[in-house]
């Protein structure tokens, strides 16, 4: 009777790396401590072909090998997180949001006087989504009325080195309404033909920068306007709980945070009163 294979026996005999049950743990709670992220054991290809990547790319063969340079060298600390966490997104992504912020928001604004409208994205991936509030803003003319600043921030520094770049595929303009797409960007040309630029008077409202979420946050000013969507679905309950409860306090009196379409403010609801379609509002 030949032998019962292990998870571990799997790992070797079948797979080109080895990833072990132990190693796998420490996957585990390496991103679950540094990043937030929970990796359930259903993960476990998933987390295998994005690992095997990075075996190639330094010509190891077992994760455990990795690990010591995890350990030693923050460069490649950044780029292990980096390699794992998943960024996908398109221009306008749950219009609903933006109908809100030109319908509602802004006529608020207005009502109010203010003269500052600060902005958070937070995860904002490759940048579609704080180019699209600044366009959204810029239709209802919001840079001749207040001084705006949209903060945008991710994680992973290789989406956003694409984000600050400003440049898509011209496959993206499927995403992006018509109204948008004249006044906020341009067809590339030459060595950018097949691409779109996001304009770049758009691009110096928006300031990019590397953050994670479980760190520190050192904003002087309070936000108007904070939008985590599809962020949080990574995150266990208790991590999603402790960063709604400091989105509450990072909010101006009667600021709105935007949530992605499976998410909630769970336990905190007494902090917010729902107005629907993932849209609270500061108690």
């Amino acid at each position: 009777m030949g032998r019962v294979l292990s998870r571990d026996d799997e790992a070797v005999s079948d797979r080109e790396f080895e990833l072990t049950d132990q190693d796998f743990r420490f996957i585990q709670w390496f991103m679950h401590k540094h990043a937030g992220i929970y990796f359930s054991d259903r993960k476990r290809t998933m987390v295998y072909g994005r690992i095997s990547r990075q075996l190639r790319r330094l010509g190891l063969n077992r994760f455990t090998d990795y690990k010591q340079l995890i350990e030693q060298d923050s460069e490649e600390r950044v780029g292990f997180i980096n390699s794992l966490t998943t960024n996908k997104t398109q221009f306008f992504r749950e219009y609903h949001h933006f109908e809100f912020l030109e319908n509602v928001m802004f006529k608020e604004w207005e009502k109010q006087g203010l003269k500052n409208i600060n902005v958070w994205s937070a995860g904002c991936s490759t940048g579609e989504e704080p180019y699209s509030f600044a366009s959204s803003l810029f239709v209802k003319k919001a840079f001749d009325l207040f001084q705006v600043q949209i903060h945008a921030t991710d994680l992973d520094t290789k989406v956003l080195s694409h984000a600050k770049q400003g440049i898509y595929s011209d496959e993206a303009i499927a995403s992006i309404p018509v109204k948008y797409l004249q006044p906020c960007f341009f067809k590339g040309k030459g060595a950018q033909q097949g691409k779109i630029k996001v304009a770049k008077g758009l691009q110096n409202y928006i300031n990019f920068q590397q953050l994670n979420l479980l760190d520190e946050w050192k904003w002087k000013e309070p936000f108007d306007l904070i939008s985590c969507r599809n962020v949080m679905i990574y995150f266990d309950k208790q991590t999603q709980e402790k960063l709604i409860s400091r989105f509450y306090q990072q909010l101006k009196p009667h600021g709105i945070l935007f949530l992605g379409h499976s998410e909630s403010v769970g336990s905190c609801s007494d902090l917010f009163r729902h107005l629907g379609k993932t849209i609270y509002l500061k108690q």
